[in-house]
């Protein structure tokens, strides 16, 4: 029984052995890959590789007349919001509007509205409709000019400070 154990154990080594052993099939593919390479390199420095130069696509410029053309001063960066809104109560806006609130309820615009004509300033409401909801804008005071605005912003600010600017498109 000891000499079949032997003879099984030497017969494993044996196939071990051979198992690991290289084939010449091996190295001869590792060899012809190299001598592929090597050709590719030879033929790159041979021809060197024509570069394709593209154009840049450029979007073309679509000129408007000057009457479709608004320029807003903003020189001293502050900000305006730009906003089409028709007039629902008050004397009328100029260019420049000081908004200090704004409602999706007429009754609430209504009464900040009194609010401020009590303090003593000609409120107005406007209505800003856009396609996801219509706002009631409560304008505090209007101007004509951005500078005069900005100045009645920064006053009306120390009680209403999310007081904005409001440039009327229309």
């Amino acid at each position: 029984m000891k000499k079949y154990i032997v003879f099984c154990a030497g017969l494993c080594v044996a196939m071990v052995m051979t198992s690991c052993k290289s084939s010449e099939s091996a190295y001869k593919k590792a060899y012809e890959k190299a001598q592929a390479q090597a050709a590719m390199q030879q033929d790159q420095q041979v021809a060197p590789v024509q570069q394709v130069t593209e154009t840049p696509v450029v979007t073309p410029v679509v000129t408007r007349p000057a009457t479709q053309t608004q320029v807003v001063d903003n020189v001293d960066n502050v900000a305006v919001r730009q906003e089409s809104v028709t007039l629902v109560s008050g004397a009328g806006l100029k260019n420049f509007s000081v908004v200090v609130g704004s409602f999706t309820v007429v009754a609430n615009a209504e009464r900040e509205q009194q609010n401020l004509k009590n303090n003593g300033y000609a409120a107005q409401i406007v209505k800003n409709e856009t396609p996801s909801r219509v706002m009631y804008r409560v304008v505090a005071s209007t101007f004509d000019s951005k500078v005069d605005a900005v100045a009645s912003r920064d006053q009306l600010r120390a009680k209403y400070p999310d007081a904005w600017l409001l440039f009327n498109t229309k």
